[in-house]
């Protein structure tokens, strides 16, 4: 099967490219239960962009005969998720937030402070533990007409915050999503107060590991993450 998307040019992390959650989102939407994508270069926005999908349930984007990203399913992903965190904690937490209202990703539509219409994915350390946390209310416009979030704007809402729980006790520097491997278990309600946490689960060389989980009020675990995030060979100290 074979497609055509555009990445709308709100949607983006980076100034000038997609927020890699949304797209690998988007992109895993042709894939059959949990996928795996990975990013092989930015994110264009505004431009046409053709999905194949092949016989094996994998698919690709394109761009021409570029390849942007590619995904596949992976049904037995599961991923250690931290005990919950509740809605007052991860709202204390927000407060702690470290993303700068300037910079290269200062409009991002999740995490952007510079961003009056962003998400509020704003993740920050939670006392006494390993892990950064944020409350998050869905806008009605991420929903679909069961008034559930659509599964990419899930994907977006759980791919900042990993950056700041890699580094949250730790100078921030520069590095992008490579790989992001996803789940959702059940519906994340539109108009709702939920809570997005992350972790660290390991700093290999420039390969980054870290998990995120999108939970209920109540603490239920409504869709997790695992993220690769790689380092520039000489990284910089940035703030997102």
């Amino acid at each position: 099967m074979n497609a055509s998307i555009s990445i709308p040019g709100g949607f983006n992390g980076p100034l000038d490219s997609g927020q890699g959650g949304y797209g690998a989102g988007v992109l895993a939407g042709f894939v059959d239960g949990p996928a795996e994508v990975t990013l092989r270069r930015p994110l264009p926005l505004d431009a046409p962009l053709d999905v194949d999908r092949g016989d094996d349930g994998a698919a690709r984007l394109l761009q021409g005969d570029e390849l942007i990203a590619e995904a596949r399913p992976v049904p037995g992903f599961t991923i250690d998720v931290p005990a919950p965190i509740g809605v007052e904690e991860a709202r204390a937490a927000s407060a702690r937030y470290r993303g700068l209202p300037d910079g290269m990703f200062c409009r991002c539509f999740v995490c952007g402070r510079a961003r009056d219409d962003a998400f509020g994915v704003f993740a920050g350390e939670v006392e006494g533990r390993r892990l950064v946390a944020t409350p998050w209310t869905p806008a009605d416009w991420t929903a679909d007409d069961s008034g559930n979030v659509r599964p990419e704007f899930v994907w977006a809402a759980l791919d900042c915050p990993t950056y700041f729980g890699l580094y949250f006790d730790r100078e921030l520097p520069m590095s992008f999503l490579g790989r992001f491997t996803a789940r959702i278990d059940r519906p994340v309600a539109a108009g709702d107060e939920h809570v997005v946490m992350a972790w660290p689960i390991e700093l290999d060389g420039r390969k980054h590991h870290a998990g995120a989980a999108v939970l209920s009020s109540d603490g239920t675990v409504l869709a997790a993450a695992h993220a690769l995030l790689i380092a520039p060979r000489e990284a910089v100290s940035a703030g997102r």
